[in-house]
């Protein structure tokens, strides 16, 4: 390893972080940077990197904490129900330090939290002494999700990776590896264990590879071309297993473009799975729909396509399949086919019209379409002339090298509106995946009727929420901050608007310019005061007493608003 390789990675943060997260202290920028390090593979958004940082006191030494499901994040409960034997599960720690080493004491940390951590048997209320909240929901939802999926013998896996300024590893830290695996092995069995030490070098290395734009398919037969920028072909499940995966596993950047998640367990699904598992006399694109590719270019040499800025946008359930299956065969070659749509467009809302189509032929409901409608596309450039950057397609400004506090994702922006406009900060604080996955929920958050204005306005006091609780002033410890933003959000909204209730066309009309810095940190105080009372933990922040309590506390107020 070079010295130099320390020199640039150091110059490397400090410059991105100027760029992108000037607000951020540096240790705070490169917890952010090395989780994106860590799961580089995963693409994440700046949303899902933050959601997992766990930093702050009683952290025992994990500064990020995520899991994933069926290789998919996962934020909050699952319905077991929607899963088949043998689903992955990932749990993956984080230890980011600014030191310029990697430390003995760091590595005790990890194995005295994998003992308390890691341990069915201890209740987490036991523990609430020793970790924070935020460590603790993050774990509660491991342990829930994994007895949950417990007579589907799910394949775990716990992976640690530390980050440095380092050059190598001393041999007294790389010893307690060891140790770290028996603790780990001791709770799960079977279970795969690893850790990352992430060296300047290492960290320099995985900075530097960017996600592949390019893909090839192999085909069985040369492609029918349209004479549209479209081709129809034939590929073999073993040639597209290659093409949806990177490393043995699914690449999910190419599946962002889908409107539908993973929809899990369906009699769809395992009729499909089933017609893969085993070989039939029938070709297995006869008994499918195929799949449906977007790209911003594609070209054919012989029996091979190229594409580039591949999206799958209809087919994610089959690619699912395919890759569960043959995941389990790798050696297997199978001489069945699948039928693939390559179509090419650059043009936005010529992307939206295909995916809108290609997933109207079955039924699924509006809400998972929500991306492609029009009102998104108007958030998006309602926000961007105001200095936000609406993240509708997943990275899209990050990869532009828009600033973190700027982008604002389809979730956050949800819970933003649930929380000032709509006055429910429990359904904001408890639900940030699922939020929005049924109609009902969609059409109450994503309302045509609403002024922009709403949307603006949610988004932008929310953050200045997190903000000032980012300030010196504020004595609040962060690992309570998750669950307080969304009713300080809302009570400052309610301030603003002159009224003890809220309403989107309210909202939409507050001036921003009064949320002084004073006047946040008063709504964030009060919010932290009945918080504390109700014993302040995340059942509170995700039930209904806490701000059935606030607004009792706060409509004596109302004469002065």
């Amino acid at each position: 390893m070079s010295a130099n390789d320390l020199v640039l990675i150091r110059q490397l943060v400090s410059q991105r972080k100027s760029e992108i997260a000037p607000d951020l202290s540096e240790g705070e920028y490169f917890e952010i940077f090395a989780a994106e390090q860590a799961l580089k593979d995963r693409d994440f958004s700046y949303d899902e990197i933050q959601d997992g940082i766990v930093d702050g006191g009683g952290d025992g030494g994990i500064d990020a904490v995520y899991l994933f499901i069926n290789n998919t994040l996962c934020r909050e409960m699952i319905d077991p129900g929607e899963y088949k034997r043998n689903v992955p599960m990932e749990l993956v720690f984080v230890q980011a330090k600014t030191a310029s080493g990697f430390s003995e004491a760091g590595m005790d940390k990890f194995i005295a939290s994998a003992r308390d951590l890691l341990d069915l048997s201890r209740d987490t209320s036991s523990l609430v002494t020793v970790y924070n909240s935020d460590i603790l929901e993050k774990i509660d939802i491991f342990r829930e999700c994994y007895i949950s999926l417990i007579s589907k013998f799910p394949k775990l896996a716990i992976r640690y990776s530390y980050a440095a300024f380092a050059i190598e590893v001393h041999p007294n830290v790389q010893r307690k590896v060891n140790h770290l695996k028996e603790t780990v092995e001791t709770a799960f069995s079977p279970v795969e264990f690893s850790l990352d030490f992430l060296t300047a070098s290492r960290m320099l290395q995985l900075a530097r590879r960017t996600p592949t734009s390019i893909h090839h398919l192999k085909l069985t037969e040369s492609p029918i071309f349209t004479g549209q920028s479209a081709y129809v072909c034939l590929a073999k499940l073993n040639d597209y297993f290659e093409f949806i995966t990177e490393n043995g596993t699914l690449n999910e950047r190419i599946f962002e473009g889908n409107v539908r998640d993973y929809q899990g367990n369906t009699e769809v699904n395992q009729k499909i799975y089933d017609t893969l598992a085993t070989l039939t006399l029938e070709d297995f694109w006869w008994l499918n729909n195929g799949i449906s590719v977007l790209c911003t270019r594609a070209s054919v040499s012989g029996k091979t396509i190229t594409i580039e800025n591949a999206e799958v946008v209809n087919g994610l359930q089959t690619s699912r399949e395919i890759f569960d299956v043959l995941s389990t065969r790798p050696q297997m070659d199978d001489p069945r086919s699948v039928l693939v749509r390559v179509i090419v467009t650059e043009d936005a809302e010529s992307r939206d019209r295909v995916i809108r189509a290609t997933n109207s032929q079955t039924a699924i409901p509006s809400a998972s379409l929500r991306a492609t409608d029009k009102i998104h596309r108007d958030i998006e450039d309602f926000l961007a002339a105001r200095g936000l950057f609406y993240d509708r397609r997943k990275n899209y400004y990050k990869n532009q090298g828009k600033p973190v506090r700027k982008i604002v994702s389809i979730a956050f922006l949800a819970q933003a509106v649930l929380a000032c406009a709509l006055g429910d900060p429990a359904n904001a604080r408890a639900r940030p995946t699922s939020l929005i996955k049924r109609d009902e929920d969609y059409e109450r958050i994503f309302n045509e009727s609403y002024p922009l204005g709403v949307y603006y306005n949610s988004a932008a006091l929310t953050i200045r929420v997190e903000d000032t609780m980012r300030l010196e002033e504020c004595k609040i410890p962060s690992s309570h901050w998750n669950n307080l933003k969304f009713y300080a959000a809302m009570l400052a909204a309610m301030r603003l608007m002159g009224s003890a209730s809220t309403s989107a066309r309210k909202m939409s009309e507050v001036d921003l310019n009064r949320a002084t810095s004073e006047f946040l940190l008063d709504c964030i105080y009060n919010a932290w005061s009945v918080y504390q009372s109700l014993r302040g933990t995340d059942k509170v922040a995700k039930g209904k007493q806490l701000k059935g309590k606030i607004l009792n506390d706060e409509i004596p107020r109302k004469a002065h608003l």
